[in-house]
């Protein structure tokens, strides 16, 4: 008796907890497939990300002076155009070849708070300033090419004004010439070294774009003119600043610069169209693409290949030879895989995976330099 009642109490017991369980459970809502116009709002929303995203992509391409597309959306900020006719790009290898120059004067100390400071002004000079003055006057005098090749370049847009330009170009090279001033006082040279090479390399820009020389029409010397402008200036300028050029070394950076010869050729392929109508002389012009491609290798290959050589023989430092060799080989392998196929089609993709081997090959000749100057003192 006493067991059955307990028995009904457990079952009662049971009841009521299962009664508690259904009533407190959340319920549940059947699956609902999403309906059209949640998928269309989802879709949009995706697009109008995808949309964001190019148009981001887009100025900051424009802003950077990467060559853009027809059609693209272009920026209005006055600011923004300014530093576009600047095309920041084109400062790195001119910063770059700064550095060179000071690891070859044997002098610089990476971890004195002065030389950095030194170092990152001259940077400056030869960067933002001097090419940011090179590239203002160039887009200026190359303002028809450009309706042609490149008609939503600044200029020719008609996003900037003439006094504008004219009011950049001169505050630009004030402030490059003037850097370079304050350079000489700051390290105490009896001879103004750099703010020379600022007036040369400023006079050499001029006439590179500007009538009646205008190097840029012949092929040859505008090439080189441009390459020791990217090469050797910078190289002499972060050199001087922190020790002495000597001649060797300038023949060696000229030399080099033949490398940047064929840098310059790499650009002259995009172009081609604009200057045939223009009458420009460009390497591709004058003859042809097929010539002018293995000029452009053969110029790249075989100067940097001379200097490892120099190292070697002349300098008797086997290993930064031996470092610069394997350093051009990988430049070989993209030419072979991506420039001689097609140089107008892959121009961009070749020079954005050999390049950064052909600049550590620049830097690895200027700390052989600096290694054989640190000796000789």
């Amino acid at each position: 008796m006493l067991l059955n009642k307990k028995a009904t109490l457990g079952c009662c017991r049971m009841q009521r907890s299962a009664l508690v369980v259904r009533t407190c459970a959340p319920a549940t809502r059947p699956f609902a497939p999403a309906t059209g116009s949640r998928v269309a709002s989802v879709r949009v929303q995706a697009s109008q990300q995808s949309t964001d995203d190019k148009t981001a992509d887009s100025s900051a391409r424009q802003m950077l002076g990467m060559k853009g597309k027809a059609g693209q959306a272009l920026e209005t900020d006055k600011f923004k155009i300014r530093v576009q006719l600047t095309k920041p790009v084109t400062w790195i290898p001119l910063i770059w070849g700064v550095a060179c120059g000071a690891a070859a004067s044997g002098h610089y100390q990476w971890n004195d708070p002065t030389q950095v400071a030194q170092l990152l002004t001259c940077m400056m000079m030869s960067g933002p300033f001097l090419t940011g003055f090179t590239q203002t006057i160039n887009d200026w005098y190359d303002r028809d090419i450009d309706a042609i090749n490149e008609p939503y370049r600044p200029i020719p847009s008609g996003r900037i004004t003439e006094p504008e330009v004219i009011q950049q170009v001169w505050a630009l090279l004030i402030a490059g010439i003037s850097t370079a001033f304050l350079l000489d006082t700051w390290v105490h040279h009896e001879f103004p070294i750099l703010t020379v090479l600022a007036v040369f390399g400023s006079f050499i820009s001029y006439i590179y774009s500007a009538p009646p020389l205008k190097l840029k029409q012949s092929g040859w010397a505008g090439n080189f003119a441009l390459g020791s402008s990217y090469i050797a200036l910078p190289w002499w300028a972060g050199q001087a600043l922190f020790g002495e050029l000597s001649p060797d070394v300038m023949v060696l950076t000229v030399l080099y610069s033949i490398a940047g010869l064929g840098i310059a050729i790499v650009n002259d392929f995009k172009s081609i169209e604009g200057d045939r109508q223009m009458g420009l002389q460009s390497l591709p012009v004058a003859f042809g693409v097929e010539t002018a491609k293995w000029i452009c290798v053969a110029s790249i290959d075989i100067t940097q290949l001379g200097v490892a050589a120099y190292l070697w023989q002349g300098l008797h430092l086997d290993t930064y030879a031996a470092v610069l060799l394997a350093l051009i080989l990988p430049q070989m392998f993209f030419q072979y895989k991506y420039f001689l196929p097609d140089p107008i089609a892959n121009d961009v993709k070749y020079q954005a995976t050999s390049q950064p081997f052909l600049v550590f090959g620049l830097l690895t000749t200027g700390l052989a330099v600096g290694a054989a100057n640190a000796v000789a003192m």
